[in-house]
């Protein structure tokens, strides 16, 4: 047996380490197969290949290898230069729908979705969103006027409709009871 590194996943050592106790006698084959959640046929199938071949057996053989499922990357760049040229403005979703209906190419909005954010067509939501500058506070007290507008027949019948404009310090806004009163006082 070589020795070598062997990346597995914490499933696969937990499964390494239940095995080699039922190897070691101190836990049986029906218990192992409780622990990992298997079946004892199924415990026995890795048992056998965990003892001729050691702890690799029991490692994902597809691991490192691409997926059977996967899509031609002639048909990605297709979909996505067809989306660059046609449907640049539209979403995933609405994307993958008319790559359908007008190309007859069928993918998955989510499979869209990756392929167009892979070109820098699409942005998540996440990376899309804008942060506002927050207000920094004012040095000094009263330093900010509040103006609050309120359009009205001011005057009733005597003049035109006028819009009245209030403007409040915030040494006054300071003043305000907790009723929502406003307390008259001068301002300075």
């Amino acid at each position: 047996m070589a020795v070598g590194l062997v990346i597995m996943s914490e499933r696969e050592l937990n499964r390494i380490e239940v095995l080699s106790q039922v190897t070691q006698g101190r836990m049986t084959a029906v218990t192992a197969a409780n622990v990992l959640g298997l079946s004892r046929r199924q415990v026995h199938r890795l048992l056998k290949n965990f003892q001729t071949d050691g702890p690799a057996a029991i490692r994902h053989k597809a691991r490192g290898r691409r997926s059977n499922n996967r899509i031609d990357p002639a048909v990605s760049e297709f979909a996505v230069t067809l989306v660059r040229e046609t449907y640049i403005d539209f979403g995933p979703t609405f994307a993958a729908e008319k790559l359908a209906e007008d190309h007859g190419l069928k993918v998955s909005r989510e499979t869209l979705r990756k392929w167009m954010q892979d070109a820098g067509i699409w942005l998540s939501r996440k990376q899309r969103r804008t942060f506002h500058q927050p207000r920094l506070r004012r040095e000094c007290f009263g330093e900010l006027i509040q103006i609050d507008g309120s359009d009205h027949h001011w005057f009733e019948d005597r003049g035109p409709r006028c819009t009245l404009l209030v403007f409040i310090p915030s040494r006054q806004i300071a003043a305000q009871s907790p009723a929502g009163q406003w307390t008259m006082r001068p301002v300075r």
